[in-house]
């Protein structure tokens, strides 16, 4: 299933929200960090300020009240113990350790060889390890933690953050005071004013693609709509040059094309009839001197031929002339227009019928086609059908993809070699040439012609049960 929009402003659309969202992905990655980093360096001087404040305040109070003062102290993020000995045994290398270090050492106001700090990465002191008859045991363990944590602060941050760590602060009396600080809280959810900047800045940038993206669309659409009009033989004018410029240069390629097939198919069309015309002359001077010639039976055969010579001079100069006019395009019911067809075709004789299915089935079929020209391409069918097959019958049928006008008879058929070699201009199966068994052989290749330049095409098949039949595809079925 295709989920990727087929426009062009669609598709525009949505690479500009692709990048709104990937450069809002990583602004809001490196201000999360940026936030997350205030909080840790904020955190750390909260923890140095209170382990200063606890340190001031065991000096100015009896040491009776010390517990108190550390259990007051103490929370989940700080907690504090006096021992005899410092719970961090030796100073942890690293930048990190040092500079917090020297921070409590200018907060306390001594020399920051009274200062021990080193990480803790994942380890809180327990309330156990304030009891002054387990210091010394859990110094040696607490020792090599710390030596471990100093070791990770030099190797690298795969275990944890940092920021975490344990110090032991020399007093005035000889005791230790130690605090276990534990990891910052988390960086603050984003709030809903974070939410919409997000939102009404897609938003914004979605209409703007969608305002470029149909203004670039819209030449190219109508190039689209010109091609098909000069595709199915409409009349186009030369399209507005309008848009960027590689639009505009699109364009100008497009109505330079446009005019030079129009140059062409006239100058074509002008030689062929100037051609057909200037043969009456010749013919004529000929049928004249054919009047001289004495054997009856030559004069008939020469006088034969300058008239089938005729009729097909005549033919093309009807076939040109039709194609040089520029009959309008109108939407008109093609049912109606079949249904004439055949009426005009039965009154001069012809068997033709159209099938009562096609009314049922199809209803009235709008279509829009050049009239004349398509009832034209109609007759000669209808007409070759009821000729060489003895009776036509015609139908119309219609989908998705496109109408179809079938025409069917009951006659010999076509081998299926001749099947394309029929529409070819001037030629006939039948040997003869005669007008009484047929024309001059144009009249498949004008209906082709015709059809072809209504987008569509003329098919031919032999049935089974026998007979032929030519199919007329129109493309774009028409609403009832």
């Amino acid at each position: 299933m295709r989920v990727a929009p087929k426009s062009l402003a669609g598709q525009l659309t949505l690479l500009l929200l692709l990048a709104l969202a990937a450069a809002q992905g990583v602004a809001v990655a490196l201000f999360a960090w940026e936030r997350l980093e205030a909080l840790r360096h904020a955190h750390r001087g909260d923890a140095v300020q209170r382990t200063a404040t606890v340190a001031r305040l065991l000096g100015g109070t009896p040491p009776a009240l010390h517990g108190s003062v550390i259990a007051a102290a103490s929370t989940e993020l700080a907690r504090f113990s006096l021992t005899a000995e410092p719970l961090v045994g030796e100073a942890g290398a690293g930048e990190r350790a040092a500079v917090i270090a020297n921070d409590l050492s200018r907060a306390l106001g001594v020399r920051v060889e009274r200062v021990r700090v080193a990480p803790l990465w994942t380890r809180f002191l327990d309330d156990d390890d304030r009891d002054d008859d387990h210091d010394r045991d859990d110094d040696d363990n607490d020792n090599d933690d710390h030596d471990h944590g100093g070791d990770r602060d030099d190797g690298g941050h795969d275990h944890g953050e940092p920021d975490w760590f344990t110090a032991s602060v020399a007093l005035a009396d000889g005791r230790w005071l130690n605090v276990a600080v534990g990891p910052p809280p988390g960086a603050p959810a984003w709030g809903l004013a974070f939410v919409a900047v997000f939102l009404l800045s897609a938003l914004g940038i979605a209409a703007v693609a969608v305002v470029t993206g149909r203004r670039l669309a819209k030449p190219m659409r109508g190039i689209a709509n010109a091609a098909g009009r000069l595709g199915r033989g409409e009349a186009v004018d030369d399209l507005s040059e309008a848009g960027p410029e590689e639009t505009r240069e699109t364009v100008r390629a497009f109505n330079l094309m446009r005019a030079r097939l129009d140059r062409y198919v006239s100058d074509r069309t002008a030689m062929l009839a100037a051609v057909s015309h200037d043969l009456r002359t010749p013919i004529t001077s000929l049928r004249l001197h054919a009047e001289f010639v004495e054997d009856a039976e030559t004069k008939a055969k020469i006088v034969a031929a300058l008239d089938e010579m005729q009729r097909m001079t005549e033919d093309a100069l009807a076939f040109i002339r039709e194609d040089m006019q520029r009959e309008e395009t109108r939407t008109v019911d093609l049912l109606a227009l079949v249904d004439s067809v055949a009426g005009d075709l039965a009154e001069l004789g012809h068997d033709v019928a159209v099938a009562d299915t096609a009314v049922a089935d199809s209803g009235r079929v709008l279509v829009a086609c050049r009239p004349a020209a398509l009832r034209r391409a109609l007759r000669n069918l209808l007409e070759n059908a009821a000729d060489y097959g003895g009776r036509a019958a015609v139908r119309i049928e219609r989908d998705d993809a496109e109408l179809r006008i079938v025409v069917e008879d009951e006659g010999p058929g076509i081998p299926d070699a001749d099947l394309e070699r029929v529409f070819e201009p001037f030629v006939r199966l039948e040997a003869s040439r005669s007008r009484e068994t047929g024309g001059s052989g144009l009249g498949l290749a004008i209906a082709r012609g015709i059809v072809r330049g209504h987008g569509g095409d003329i098919r031919l098949e032999n049935r089974a049960k026998g007979g032929l039949r030519a199919t007329v595809a129109l493309p774009g079925a028409g609403g009832a």
